[in-house]
């Protein structure tokens, strides 16, 4: 049975994308891609999907989009898999690449129509509004706009679809802030207004801040945090100095500040020692300490580099 959007909006809040046991190697000589990854997506939100790079966004996003097979553990969306109905499981997806995948030659809105002949019941009118919303040209070849008009036009052919879920794989990279301001916006009314779901993955602080509702941090292949954003932030603080010589409830992680200090990050949802002098988490902390996390490797060379001073 095809979900439509009306579907996933009646059943706000139910799981849309799952991911059981999920792993993936490419090669017996590389660590595994993904390690036993479970994950939950949940109707009507926006979730930021961080980790380090190598850390297996892409590949998860590949995974449920059909495009990677996992080496073990299944996917799902809406209850499709999508290496046993690629077709079924495609049609509730609308997909953003990192790099846009336009046809240099073809106006936009011959996109548009090659988007009618290749995805049944793609609203063309929605997508025109979306692109008059940011004054993006019907008339212009694709290789005449900016990075970030291409990466626009891809979401606008993303939403036309009226697909209930948006799988978004890194599509700001390298866009300008005020381009991933808009993309963002549009993103967002289009979630709030159609009860669509979408998976973003992303590195920067700010678009995490103004579009999403979940953190989902990946690292080393697994999962390290799934959380509430208000929630992610609530229940860490942060303590001067480096995890080695601290003994603070759970530490996270150390990371490096502005300065090239070192800052730990301390999971306190267990409780708050009142003796430990320590400063409240901001979004920014809590990404750094679990990308820290996922990636030891770069805070030992700096260790290595202050003993040796």
């Amino acid at each position: 049975m095809t979900v439509t959007p009306a579907d996933t909006t009646s059943a706000r809040g139910a799981p849309v994308l799952t991911a059981a046991g999920v792993a993936k190697r490419y090669s017996r000589r590389r660590a595994p891609a993904l390690d036993g990854v479970d994950l939950e997506v949940r109707a009507g939100t926006i979730t930021a999907l961080v980790g380090p790079n190598g850390a297996g966004k892409s590949t998860l996003i590949k995974a449920w989009a059909g495009f990677e097979r996992p080496s073990r553990g299944t996917v799902e969306v809406l209850g499709i898999d999508p290496f046993k109905d690629r077709y079924g499981a495609q049609a509730q997806i609308g997909y953003v690449p990192q790099t846009p995948t336009l046809y240099r030659d073809l106006r936009v809105e011959e996109h548009l129509t090659l988007a009618m002949t290749l995805r049944r019941g793609f609203d063309r009118d929605l997508a025109r509004r979306r692109l008059d919303d940011l004054s993006i040209p019907l008339t212009v070849q694709a290789n005449r706009l900016s990075g970030g008009q291409q990466a626009q036009v891809q979401l606008a052919i993303a939403i036309g679809t009226r697909a209930p879920v948006l799988l978004l794989d890194e599509p700001l990279a390298g866009l300008d802030p005020l381009a991933r301001r808009e993309f963002l916006y549009i993103l967002e009314a289009t979630v709030r207004e159609h009860g669509t779901t979408a998976l973003l993955s992303s590195h920067v602080v700010s678009d995490v801040e103004q579009a999403c509702d979940r953190l989902v941090v990946l690292g080393a292949g697994r999962k390290l945090l799934d959380e509430d954003v208000a929630t992610a932030v609530a229940a860490h603080r942060v303590v001067a100095g480096d995890a080695l010589t601290l003994a603070v409830g759970r530490v996270v992680a150390s990371y490096l500040d502005q300065r090239g200090g070192i800052l730990t990050l301390v999971d306190v949802s267990g409780g708050i020692d009142p003796g430990v002098p320590m400063r409240e988490a901001l979004l920014e902390d809590v990404m750094l300490g679990y990308l820290a996390a996922g990636r030891p490797g770069m805070l030992d060379r700096v260790r290595a580099g202050i003993a040796g001073r």
